[in-house]
């Protein structure tokens, strides 16, 4: 590997944060249960973060963000740290997320189907609000 290939530390915890939209003690929690693994330290012992560090947590988001349990979430990370042998299982572990996923939207736009009904029920009876009020 070249010195132009080795990634080096650079983000302090609490630019991580700022960068991630995670808090310190969240990126502290998702190290202790094995979500985020080998945060570099700076001569002090203070966590230093990288550019991957900070993709890393991006993908965590949009898991999240998912709907996908923090269990299977470190399943995910473990799997990805124990190398390409892992991948169909992976790829099971997304599929099953993306299944749920589209259930959530289709849910979600059916919700929204009825909101719009309603708004529009709302706005047919209420009619628009005179001058002079508040509605």
């Amino acid at each position: 590997m070249t010195e132009a290939t080795i990634e080096h530390p650079r983000y302090s915890i609490g630019e991580a944060a700022e960068r991630s939209g995670l808090s310190r003690d969240t990126l502290r929690w998702y190290e202790r249960i094995g979500l985020l693994s080998s945060v570099g330290r700076d001569h002090t012992g203070k966590r230093r973060f990288t550019d991957r560090d900070l993709e890393w947590l991006l993908l965590i988001g949009r898991l999240r963000a998912t709907g996908m349990s923090v269990a299977d979430m470190v399943r995910y990370a473990e799997l990805v740290r124990a190398g390409e042998s892992t991948i169909p299982e992976r790829l099971a572990i997304f599929r099953a997320t993306r299944a749920d996923a589209l259930a959530r939207i289709e849910e979600l736009r059916q919700t929204v189907a009825v909101l719009d009904y309603k708004i529009g029920l709302y706005q047919g009876a209420i009619g628009p609000p005179c001058e002079g009020t508040t509605a």
